[in-house]
């Protein structure tokens, strides 16, 4: 083998297994996402009486279904870039990379299933919305857990991730920027304006869309220089 064919630039191709993971992620975030937030009022203190609208309780249901999936999906898109990173990472934004990341799944689960968890309480009758400490208990910690603490690691593994893409060149230095100012936003805003959180899948899927593009980019040229180099 060349020493071209192990070189930083071949090292540092685009991980499209991580792109398509990333999109898978994003997808099913923001659907699990933009169902939550039209089902459930932003107040955490609301008394409950949305519980009784099944359609509500439909798309909460179905929210909280796509949320294990979304965590795998952006589990395979961390340790796919990790992975193909290898010897170049650095080990202290690669710590942060990592550990951001990993709380963020934990907080987002324990979010969903504070959630999943208090709704089949209701519905099989065990807690009763009318002055029930079990249901503000609940909706507070599933509150706090997903937009104060599982957004803000989520800012915190944009900075990260960035970062790490300005050193190795693993993306553009415009898409790190944007990521830079979505993390300020999300870490900033996001208890003021819960949309906001939207902010943090629509980045995964612009990094995972521009290594797509980049990969099918490089793909066709590799190609192209095959067949120019075939003889007559």
């Amino acid at each position: 083998m060349s020493p071209a064919a192990t070189g930083p630039d071949k090292a540092l191709a685009p991980p499209r297994a991580a792109a398509i993971a990333g999109v898978i992620f994003a997808v099913l975030f923001s659907i699990g996402l933009a169902l939550i937030r039209l089902a459930v009022p932003a107040d955490p203190t609301e008394p409950g009486s949305w519980f009784g609208d099944s359609a509500r309780g439909t798309a909460l249901g179905l929210a909280l279904n796509l949320v294990p999936f979304a965590g795998i999906a952006f589990l395979w898109f961390m340790g796919v870039l990790r992975n193909r990173l290898g010897a170049l990472e650095d080990q202290f934004f690669a710590t942060v990379f990592l550990g951001s990341g990993l709380l963020f799944v934990a907080m987002l689960f324990g979010a969903a299933a504070t959630a999943g968890g208090l709704l089949a309480a209701i519905t099989a009758g065990s807690v009763r919305l009318a002055d029930s400490e079990a249901y503000y208990a609940g909706r507070g910690t599933s509150y706090v857990l997903m937009n104060v603490f599982a957004i803000k690691m989520a800012g915190v593994f944009m900075f990260s991730t960035c970062t790490i893409g300005l050193k190795t060149g693993i993306t553009p230095r415009w898409v790190a920027y944007v990521g830079y100012g979505c993390a300020v936003v999300l870490l900033v805003v996001i208890t003021n304006w819960e949309w906001i959180a939207l902010l943090f899948p629509l980045w995964i899927l612009l990094v995972s869309s521009y290594i797509l593009v980049a990969d099918f980019r490089q793909r066709h040229a590799e190609s192209g220089t095959d067949e120019a180099a075939q003889p007559a």
